[in-house]
């Protein structure tokens, strides 16, 4: 009997020390960093959840944070937090491109890479890769898909009147969606096809602070009222719009000024939030382009292996992402456009949304 017992106490031993031993290795896990910009927008929940998820599913520990509603020192704090605990990757989606190059220099003095996230980090080498959507062709689709509805190239002699807007201009990438839209849309702005009542072509005359709901509702009430816009008043055929924050700014100043689905201008986004898709479902908003942050945050994590493994990483562009010190290898995944003839085998068939969720 004391045998017996004296053999379950040394397998009890080992079973603890196996135990033990499974947890020390978890406890040592490469930790990663990850920062978004703020939670008030759902994109950057869905982007955070799931780039957590599939770090933690290949065996990292993460460190997600977000900047409170956009606020700079907050990411920049959190930054710094994530530098001090060692994290050996910080992926990165600045809410100002432009305010981090003195906290990275502290992640370059450790060693720890950096990976910018659908938002080119500018003045710092710092900077070791940049993971984001083709964003000139969002702006070239957003431009094209206004071309295709208002059948631009038709030689009838109409005139449309449009009004432009685009996001915060501290965002690098407003000069990829502005850019790529403009570059379709000004041949007919100067031919006269388009016309521009406002005058406001510029892309600091058409930005958003904060890609703000409520600036971009002002600004749009300021128009209608500027230049009679109304459902009775000068017809209003379509707003170019970077992204569905702005979208949804618009559609509200334009509801309250009367027009409904019958006669609603033409209207683009970005990012298909779910506001966004049920105003396309309503006949309120056009267009959306969809950037499967799935499709993104699978390709941060096949760059955050290979970095931790030391093996190459995979990148699709080395010319055109320079942010003023450096040009930044960079991966751009391939955006779609959805609407209300295609949305649901995009969203819900592909099950990025519910049914429920869409209100359907």
């Amino acid at each position: 009997m004391k045998k017996i017992l004296a053999i379950l106490l040394v397998l009890c031993l080992i079973l603890t020390g196996v135990f033990a031993g499974g947890g020390r290795e978890s406890s040592d896990a490469i930790k990663i960093g990850v920062s978004m910009p703020t939670q008030s927008l759902q994109r950057w929940n869905q982007d955070g959840s799931n780039m957590k998820a599939k770090l933690e599913a290949a065996g990292y520990k993460v460190d997600l944070q977000y900047g409170g509603d956009n606020d700079i020192p907050t990411q920049v704090a959190q930054i710094e937090n994530m530098i001090m605990s060692n994290c050996k990757v910080i992926v990165i989606a600045a809410i100002d491109g432009y305010s981090l190059t003195e906290v990275l220099k502290q992640a370059q003095d450790k060693g720890i890479q950096v990976i910018a996230y659908d938002r080119l980090i500018m003045n710092s080498d710092a900077v070791s890769y940049y993971a984001t959507f083709d964003n000139y062709k969002v702006g070239q689709f957003q431009g094209e898909y206004i071309r295709d509805k208002l059948n631009l190239d038709k030689n009838d002699g109409k005139t449309y009147n449009i009004e432009l807007f685009t996001g915060d201009p501290a965002d690098n990438n407003v000069n990829f969606f502005f850019g790529g839209a403009m570059d379709v849309l000004t041949p007919y702005i100067k031919s006269g096809k388009l016309v521009v009542k406002s005058g406001q072509t510029t892309k600091a005359q058409c930005a958003t602070p904060g890609w703000s709901t409520e600036e971009a509702q002002k600004r749009m009430e300021n128009l209608i009222t500027a230049n009679g816009y109304g459902p009775k008043g000068t017809k209003l055929d379509a707003v170019y719009s970077s992204n569905d924050s702005c979208a949804n700014g618009i559609t509200n100043a334009l509801i309250n000024a009367g027009y409904t689905k019958d006669n609603f201008p033409i209207i683009t986004g970005q990012d298909c939030d779910i506001v966004a898709v049920k105003n396309m479902i309503a006949g309120t908003q056009a267009m959306s382009i969809f950037k499967d942050t799935r499709t993104l945050a699978a390709k941060v994590v096949e760059m955050v292996d290979a970095i931790c493994k030391g093996t190459k990483v995979d990148v699709n562009d080395t010319k055109t992402y320079n942010n003023g010190i450096k040009v930044v290898p960079s991966f751009l995944c391939e955006p779609v456009f959805g609407d209300i003839n295609n949305y649901k085998s995009l969203l819900i068939d592909s099950g990025y949304y519910t049914k429920a969720q869409l209100g359907l």
